[in-house]
């Protein structure tokens, strides 16, 4: 393979070029979620060492903040009640969206038509889990994030479905050019 084989593509056509600028905010999108869940995931990795647990429960407890709609306690008992053992598999969920979502950000950053339709159904598949967690606990970030979702759905669907200029075959070209 040679260095021009990895590089980044221009659009093919006039249609992909409209969209590029959208494809790039969705894959920034894509990898802040990135992002924040390997954060998660080597918090709850270290939440799982119970000396590392006892402390933040502990450091919970005796925080002086005013905390009139007692969700620092409601934290600490949520804590205690899953206990150290439980953020291993938090940890490895988190990872495992984690790399879905680089996935689909680094699809979308280099205009790959798979990564339009992989990024509808991923998140298109956790739309009515967001619905139910939004009017089962409703707080505006689940639904800024609903909405945000909805609207990449939409979006990608609208640019999956338009006409996709085929794309000169490299590969074919360079095998070819090595022989001589």
């Amino acid at each position: 393979m040679s260095p021009s084989d990895h590089r980044i593509t221009k659009p093919s056509s006039e249609i992909e070029a409209q969209h590029s600028l959208g494809l790039r905010v969705i894959a920034i999108y894509k990898a802040i979620k990135t992002v924040c869940l390997i954060f998660v995931a080597t918090v709850a990795f270290g939440l799982h060492q119970q000396q590392n647990f006892e402390h933040l429960v502990h450091s919970l407890e005796h925080l002086s903040l005013t905390d009139s709609s007692g969700l620092r306690w409601r934290l600490v008992e949520l804590l205690e009640q899953m206990g150290p053992s439980k953020f291993v598999a938090i940890g490895i969920v988190a990872l495992a969206y984690a790399a879905i979502f680089a996935t689909e950000g680094t699809g979308l950053w280099l205009r790959k038509h798979w990564a339009e339709w992989f990024t509808v159904i991923a998140t298109g598949s956790l739309i009515p889990v967001e619905i139910y967690e939004v009017l089962l606990r409703f707080n505006w970030l689940k639904l800024a994030a609903l909405i945000a979702n909805v609207a990449i759905v939409l979006y990608l669907i609208r640019i999956a479905m338009q006409p996709h200029a085929k794309r000169p075959d490299t590969t074919s070209t360079s095998a070819a050019a090595r022989q001589e």
